[in-house]
């Protein structure tokens, strides 16, 4: 009997006010494929008592334990309180890259980082003499075509981000990409 593959499931969905309820929609779609789905919530962390520097501490230790005894992991890189992914879900995705285990990501933007620092910057974009894009700050831009910062693209195997464009209010429920991502997890043992 082949093991079932644990997923770890990272993004920012953690910050919802019905988390547990998407973390439980999660790893029902994981279910489906026949996975089995790790939210980040699922450690049973019990934080009563413990002063705020404990609790994000034990919080970290709990989440780095629940990475390590996964197979695999699919980061949601919507981008979250800015132009890029969530800066907690980015160092998931590194740390399991990092462990030599495979990663694949989905966001619920459509736009690569470019088009996303045009808007935030809101067309404020210049070419520096250097010939690099740079923003009204005049540091650089990266224009390398891609979702998100190059180093977390870069970790996903080519064919490995899922995109979708999520209505307005929806960028962090929507599970349309996140269902291809865990399709594509399911073949795991053809990678």
């Amino acid at each position: 009997m082949l093991k079932q593959l644990r997923v770890y499931l990272a993004g920012p969905e953690v910050f919802l006010p019905n988390a547990l309820d998407m973390g439980a929609r999660k790893r029902a779609v994981c279910a489906e494929f026949g996975l089995d789905g790790v939210f980040p919530l699922d450690g049973g962390l019990e934080l009563d008592g413990l002063e705020p520097r404990r609790q994000g501490r034990a919080i970290y230790q709990t989440n780095v334990d629940l990475i390590r005894s996964c197979d695999l992991l699919i980061a949601n890189l919507t981008p979250f309180r800015g132009v890029s992914a969530d800066v907690g879900t980015a160092f998931e995705l590194g740390f399991m890259a990092a462990l030599g285990k495979p990663v694949l990501g989905y966001s619920n933007s459509s736009q690569s980082l470019r088009a996303r620092l045009e808007c935030h910057y809101d067309g404020l974009i210049h070419q520096r003499r250097d010939g690099q894009l740079a923003g009204p700050d005049d540091l650089a831009i990266e224009d390398f075509d891609m979702a998100d910062n190059l180093m977390l693209h870069g970790a996903l195997p080519e064919g490995g981000l899922f995109l979708h464009l999520a209505e307005l209010g929806e960028e962090l429920t929507d599970l349309t990409a996140f269902r291809q991502a865990v399709k594509a997890a399911a073949s795991f043992s053809d990678w």
